[in-house]
């Protein structure tokens, strides 16, 4: 919470394995945060909601073996919570005891505020997520921007200080206007992380594939690309396709060579 009044902004990313956790803990980053969004990044699920706590765990467990500087926060996927506070408590000690997360986060304003201190009492830090909340993607009616209309926004607002109080350490900001976003920052005292809030949150948190453009498919507006890996990756393979079949690859650099010159007439040897 002391980054709340730092100069310095917190940055986050998204990781769902072992080799980009090793990866991503070799920077300055903050957080690392096993995102439910691995149900569409690493499953090839159309959304967050049909990802289970076994996966999730599996995909923390494989990121912590990675992950030594950066805060790591584990997702509760949709229905890991919901029901009751026992059923909070323990998927999220799961997430703490079985897969090495250090906090984990969950969607929902107000109506969640209970389960929050629930989890906050169990001695598990939590981390809020409030605006354009996936999970809600149904009842949202799909992605759309959260807030813009003065009712929204002050629930949105109310949202934020009721989770506060409830006891999270940071809140997420997804998809809700910039000054909204602003006005949440300067109004609470724990830090906010913004994901298409503007850049006046105390941080910013983007899904790593986005930010590398390894996605198949189109990026929302809040995302910026700052490598186009994935047509390197496409090109990449297409070259060794082609030596592969030219047999050019492997060549005698790529190839190992035996001390024995004539191994075919060692073998034809008679016995003696």
């Amino acid at each position: 919470m002391e980054r709340k009044f730092s100069s310095k902004k917190i940055v986050a990313l998204t990781a769902y394995d072992y080799s980009f956790a090793r990866l991503l803990d070799t920077s300055d980053l903050d957080i690392i945060l096993v995102g439910d969004s691995l149900a569409m990044v690493s499953l090839g699920l159309e959304t967050t909601l049909p990802v289970t706590m076994e996966e999730m765990i599996i995909h923390t467990r494989a990121v912590n073996r990675g992950c030594h500087n950066a805060l790591l926060v584990a997702d509760m996927p949709f229905m890991s919570y919901q029901v009751s506070d026992e059923q909070a408590i323990t998927n999220a000690g799961r997430f703490i005891q079985e897969a090495g997360a250090q906090a984990v986060k969950l969607e929902g304003g107000a109506r969640m505020a209970g389960r929050i201190q629930a989890l906050t009492n169990a001695e598990i830090p939590v981390m809020g997520h409030i605006g354009l909340t996936p999970q809600s993607v149904n009842k949202l009616g799909g992605y759309r921007v959260q807030g813009k209309n003065y009712k929204d926004a002050r629930k949105i607002k109310q949202d934020a200080r009721k989770i506060q109080e409830a006891g999270v350490f940071a809140i997420v900001l997804e998809g809700i206007p910039d000054d909204l976003a602003g006005e949440i920052t300067q109004d609470i005292k724990v830090p906010t992380i913004g994901i298409g809030a503007g850049v006046q949150c105390d941080g910013q948190i983007l899904v790593l594939h986005d930010l590398l453009g390894l996605g198949m498919d189109s990026s929302p507006k809040f995302v910026k690309q700052y490598a186009c890996l994935g047509d390197k990756v496409k090109k990449a393979v297409s070259s060794y396709i082609q030596e592969v079949r030219d047999e050019t690859f492997p060549d005698e650099e790529h190839s190992y060579k035996s001390k024995t010159h004539n191994l075919k007439s060692v073998s034809d040897a008679p016995q003696q």
